[in-house]
């Protein structure tokens, strides 16, 4: 852990899509984005900077090509952890000066 917080992953949007991603192998892209109950252009903007950073990759499905499916790469579940790892110390710190 390196006790930061990631700034690619720390926006509330983009550390739901990391901790929805990394509950499971691959997630539709239309399901993440109704889940989290944004426009298109919104959860586009918040997956193209979890892309452009390496911690997200899309893939069109072979079948419907309309259909996106979305996967945290190995360096995004190292960032997601790290940064769950983060945000814990940073609770445990506080509770301990309480």
């Amino acid at each position: 852990m390196t006790g930061e917080l990631d700034p690619i992953i720390h926006p509330t949007n983009r550390l739901k899509i990391c901790a929805m991603l990394a509950t499971a192998t691959t997630v539709e892209m239309s399901v993440v984005k109704d889940t989290l109950g944004l426009t298109a252009s919104a959860f586009s903007k918040q997956v193209a900077a979890l892309v452009d950073a390496g911690y997200v990759t899309q893939e069109r499905s072979q079948i419907d090509s309309r259909r996106i499916w979305l996967t945290l790469t190995r360096e995004g579940k190292r960032a997601y952890r790290d940064h769950v790892a983060a945000l814990q110390a940073i609770v445990a710190d506080s509770t301990r000066t309480t």
